[in-house]
């Protein structure tokens, strides 16, 4: 139903129970059926008004009906109104009404049902795979649903920017480096000297092999890297490693056609002192504590809810 429709419908249905129940301003809401045998679209206005007006439902909804239908203005928008459960009036367009809406969407096209943009901003994070291994079909269900919210804001005039957050830092990739780094010094997954957290996927094999071949990856945001191919430097290793991985994840994505804006790394936090400077800010304003040799945030008196206190 376009909404020029919705609006008229509306307006029929506000005049029809002001001749009913004089005086009365109802909130006049529209909403299709549950079930679709049941019409094109329904209002509970009556059940709305039964109550202050002392009337029953049922028979104010059926007043009110046959008040719309008395209307000359919805002969070309409503074909009959049905009576149904506690008092819905539940309404049929007419072909007319009907035929409308299709040539609507066939000369707007593409267009059909989008809004003008309204200048606000969203920023849609979906996907975010680890990069310590290929995308499977759980990220591609993550790419759907978030892809489809993007268009979905989009079309109704937002600003959206598409982000990846990659979690390249932490124990995961560091167990990623010592992995590849393992295979490339012919150290099997079931041998006793393999790290006990490592990953055990052939895809480590091919870092390895890449890695000790001096190759370069690049990924989608444009960052090369360049394998040293010295495998006593862990943190050559590393940023390889995830290199590679964020190149592999990136073809599958563009196989996918779908395109990030931004691609945000969790090492850039660190990198750029964040972290850091959050910490110390924290500190500074009485924020945290030490015990236990670890240093603790005081979430407890921050108004989080929270029950007891975290280490940071």
């Amino acid at each position: 139903m376009l909404s020029g429709q919705q609006e008229q419908l509306i307006s029929i249905i506000r005049a029809a129970v002001t001749q009913v129940i004089p005086g009365a301003t109802p909130s006049v809401l529209l909403e299709r059926p549950k079930v679709a045998a049941h019409g094109d679209m329904a209002t509970n206005v009556a059940m709305q008004l039964a109550k202050p007006a002392k009337r029953n439902p049922r028979e104010l909804a059926q007043q009110i009906a046959d008040a719309i239908m008395a209307q000359s203005d919805a002969a070309q928008l409503v074909a009959s109104c049905e009576i149904a459960g506690p008092g819905f009036i539940n309404f049929r367009l007419t072909n007319g009404a009907r035929q409308a809406v299709l040539n609507a969407i066939k000369g707007e096209g593409t267009k059909f049902g989008t809004a003008a943009a309204n200048h606000e901003k969203v920023l849609i994070e979906f996907v975010s795979a680890n990069p310590t291994g290929p995308l499977h079909v759980g990220h591609a269900r993550q790419a759907a649903l978030g892809d489809s919210l993007c268009r979905l804001f989009a079309s109704q005039g937002y600003d959206v920017t598409r982000e990846f957050y990659y979690n390249d830092a932490g124990n995961q990739i560091n167990n990623l480096a010592i992995s590849v780094q393992a295979r490339a010094r012919g150290v099997a997954p079931d041998s006793p000297n393999f790290p006990p957290e490592g990953y055990k996927g052939d895809y480590i094999v091919d870092i390895a092999n890449d890695f000790t071949a001096g190759k370069t990856v690049q990924a989608a945001d444009g960052q090369s890297i360049t394998a040293s191919k010295n495998l006593d430097k862990l943190d050559d290793v590393r940023k390889f490693a995830v290199a590679y991985l964020r190149r592999e994840q990136d073809l599958d994505l563009q196989a996918f056609n779908l395109k990030f804006d931004n691609f945000y790394l969790e090492s850039s936090l660190y990198t750029s002192g964040r972290v850091d400077k959050t910490v110390q800010g924290l500190v500074a304003n009485g924020h945290t504590y030490e015990s236990e040799g670890a240093l603790w945030l005081r979430t407890t008196d921050l108004g989080t809810g929270d029950d007891k206190d975290r280490v940071m």
